[in-house]
């Protein structure tokens, strides 16, 4: 199987009533029903802290999959919860709405690149990157040109785990290749470059401008992370690339979509992480850490030209509707999660992790199993010569009292925002020392 999020459960604390139970019930991401290997049973989590039911605590590198931004059981985001829940959970948003949805969207206008004005909202990220290649396709389709229905994609791409989301997924290091056959067939070209801070050349964009050349009277839309590649292999590349993608997409015909489920609300130490290149694309995508971590939500954002085109098509709408889309307590909590980012200063907090990362990440890059060491904002990345053994190594990084959840030959760290010098520094201490046991052993990291 891929390495990408492969879920090895490590040893925890389980009662065996709770093994049991776990194990004849629950299946978890990326397992094997049934499988015999424990959890870690967390009790209760506060600012950056996991605390385990034996007791034990751990630092939190990994900001539960990089959307608690604020850290856990945050007063501030409890109390908009609270209140929330006092006048409604819940309420379908097909013919009604509610003011937590309509500031939300308002905020979202305001805060995303210059043009996307109009938002649907859904319930997860992968949704919401279905919903923007369903819109780039109706785009199309209102506009005579049904034939404009597949995409462009960057290699070592990921943008989620629902079928279209996947099949512009890396289709070989990704994690879908089990389904390609099934799978709508995409236009690939090589992962972007150069790295971020070095100027693109010509030949850097060579591949991309010949397949939109090429493909432009079949591409609905070029779809790429932007700057930062997140599940598909933490890569950051050049600004430039993506300033050249937004020009040729436009010289084409082709929109552009900008996946920042991973990237949006100052992960790269911009607010979006399209403001490094100053682009705005025809549709957006953000979820995450859009509420802080607290609920699941998404939202894709578009321009007045897509969505009008689309309403004034046939069948006239936008044929998508989740069931829970903007939902209240998740837009509640996502207005005070952007609330009280911009009222921390957020910038100065990214800037200060990204300085305890590179001090602190710095020892690894002498070692020889370690390809490269890199960072950009308040993301850390360890990149080895080989897929390190899961099984062994998460019991490591718990031993040291944090938790890390390498993939393949990444062993990275993106921290919650409020992560204190003290416990980066502790963090990045245990990195070093697990990577430092670590040797290559036919292909497979294992600890000395």
């Amino acid at each position: 199987m891929s390495w990408h999020f492969a879920y090895f459960l490590p040893y925890g604390s389980l009662s065996a009533n709770l093994q049991q139970r776990e194990k004849r019930a629950v299946w978890h991401p990326y397992s094997a029903l049934g499988s015999d290997l424990p959890v870690y049973p967390v009790r209760s989590a506060r600012g950056v802290r996991l605390q385990l039911e034996n007791g034990r605590e751990l630092i939190d590198g990994m900001a539960s999959w990089w959307c608690v931004i604020h850290g856990y059981n945050h007063p501030v985001l409890n109390a908009a919860i609270e209140s929330q829940l006092g006048d409604m959970a819940h309420v379908m948003f097909g013919g009604l709405t509610h003011e937590p949805a309509v500031s939300l969207a308002e905020r979202l206008v305001e805060l995303t690149p210059d043009g996307l004005e109009a938002v649907f909202f859904t319930d997860s990220g992968s949704v919401a990157v279905e919903a923007a290649m369903k819109m780039a396709i109706q785009y199309w389709i209102a506009r005579g040109q049904p034939g404009k229905r597949r995409f462009l994609s960057p290699r070592n791409g990921y943008h989620g785990d629902t079928l279209h989301a996947m099949s512009v997924c890396d289709p070989v290091t990704g994690m879908h290749g089990l389904f390609r056959d099934v799978l709508p067939q995409q236009v690939f070209i090589g992962r972007p470059e150069p790295g971020f801070g070095q100027a693109a050349q010509s030949h850097h964009l060579q591949e991309l401008e010949q397949a939109l050349d090429q493909h432009a009277d079949e591409l609905a839309a070029l779809i790429l992370e932007p700057v930062v590649q997140g599940a598909g292999g933490m890569r950051f590349y050049s600004a430039d690339y993506l300033k050249a993608a937004r020009e040729l997409c436009d010289r084409h015909g082709v929109l552009l979509i900008a996946d920042e489920i991973a990237t949006g609300f100052g992960r790269t130490g911009r607010l979006f992480a399209c403001e490094h290149a100053g682009i705005s694309p025809d549709i957006m995508t953000v979820g995450k850490a859009l509420t802080g971590g607290y609920m699941t939500l998404g939202a894709t954002l578009t321009t007045q030209t897509v969505a009008g085109t689309i309403s004034e098509g046939n069948p006239g709408v936008f044929m998508h509707g989740p069931t829970f889309m903007a939902n209240p307590l998740a837009c509640a909590v996502a207005n005070a999660s952007i609330e009280l980012l911009l009222d921390s200063p957020w910038q100065e907090r990214i800037e200060a992790i990204g300085k305890g990362l590179r001090a602190g990440l710095a020892p690894c890059r002498s070692l020889s199993h370690v390809a490269e060491v890199r960072v950009l904002g308040a993301i850390g990345v360890v990149e080895l010569t080989a897929p390190v053994d899961m099984q062994r190594v998460q019991p490591m990084f718990v031993d040291r009292g944090v938790w890390v959840r390498p993939f393949g030959r990444l062993v990275y760290l993106m921290p919650p925002f409020i992560m204190q010098p003290n416990d980066l520094a502790t963090l990045t201490a245990g990195v070093v020392e697990v990577v430092s046991s670590l040797t290559e052993n036919d292909g497979v990291c294992a600890p000395d």
